[in-house]
């Protein structure tokens, strides 16, 4: 039985460079790739430059490395490309021990990671060409206004409050005081004694 073919679809070339087992933390490496994504090499560039943490350092270095490996093995522009993705990946923790107060030990974490970024063509307007699967999906008509109630019940559920907890133990009751029920008091007893 024959297969029918699906048709080939062109998706734009995507470079990648990648560095890793980088001795930066990634939440540290975080910050700073979240700035240059979806911005273009010389923007990317600028950012990264006028950017005072270290790790700027290490993705200034891998986005010149993606350019370098858009420019030599696809044959693409340099300052014509786009930062499509850019992510930070966890990478092996270092242990190591540090001597403290008492002959205790306290242990301290060397964290790595690896980045990674991927470059694309920008379109005919500069903005970032994505693949199909990707590309989300845009609303045919604008969306009427919904009623009140219809949105309500849209809405998650909030939760209700957390009933408090009884006391452990019962407040003790007042006593009934009567006069005959009640015994002296032992000093009241003692001045009896030398009376009589």
């Amino acid at each position: 039985m024959a297969r029918a073919r699906t048709p080939v679809v062109e998706e734009p070339q995507e470079v990648r460079a990648q560095a890793r087992w980088l001795r930066i933390t990634p939440r540290k490496a975080r910050l700073v790739v979240e700035h240059i994504r979806g911005r273009s090499v010389p923007e990317a560039r600028t950012v990264l430059a006028f950017t005072p943490r270290a790790a700027a350092r290490e993705v200034e270095k891998v986005l010149a490395s993606a350019v370098a490996n858009a420019e030599a093995n696809h044959g693409l522009i340099g300052d014509d490309l786009i930062v499509s993705a850019a992510y930070v990946d966890e990478g092996p923790t270092i242990k190591r021990w540090r001597a403290r107060a008492r002959g205790r030990a306290a242990r301290i974490e060397k964290k790595t990671c690896h980045v990674t970024l991927r470059l694309r063509p920008a379109d005919e307007d500069g903005q970032v060409s994505r693949p199909r699967r990707q590309q989300r999906r845009q609303p045919e008509s604008a969306p009427e206004e919904s009623k009140p109630e219809e949105k309500a019940a849209e809405e998650k559920p909030k939760r209700q409050p957390r009933a408090r907890k009884a006391a452990a133990k019962p407040k003790p009751k007042p006593k009934a005081e009567s006069t005959s029920a009640k015994k002296p008091k032992a000093s009241s007893r003692k001045r009896e004694s030398e009376e009589s």
